[in-house]
């Protein structure tokens, strides 16, 4: 799947979860996923106690981070 396809399953709504990123508009946030992930769960335990989410879901969580966290930085 393309950058810009897994980008999409990535949606900001300012009247779901305090406006904060979620996955394809559910109330799941993108941080709960990463949270998961960083506390050891694998992709298949997420996705088989969270059956709405799909492998994408993951993937796209991972890069809207990897995207949030990749800007230049500017030095006064």
């Amino acid at each position: 799947m393309r950058e810009s396809d897994l980008l999409a399953r990535i949606t900001i709504d300012p009247e779901q979860c305090g406006g904060r990123p979620c996955i394809r508009g559910m109330r799941i946030r993108v941080n709960d996923v990463l949270e998961l992930l960083a506390a050891g769960e694998t992709p298949e335990q997420i996705l088989a106690d969270y059956s709405y989410l799909q492998p994408d879901d993951i993937a796209a969580s991972l890069l809207y981070a990897a995207h949030q966290l990749d800007h230049p930085i500017l030095a006064a």
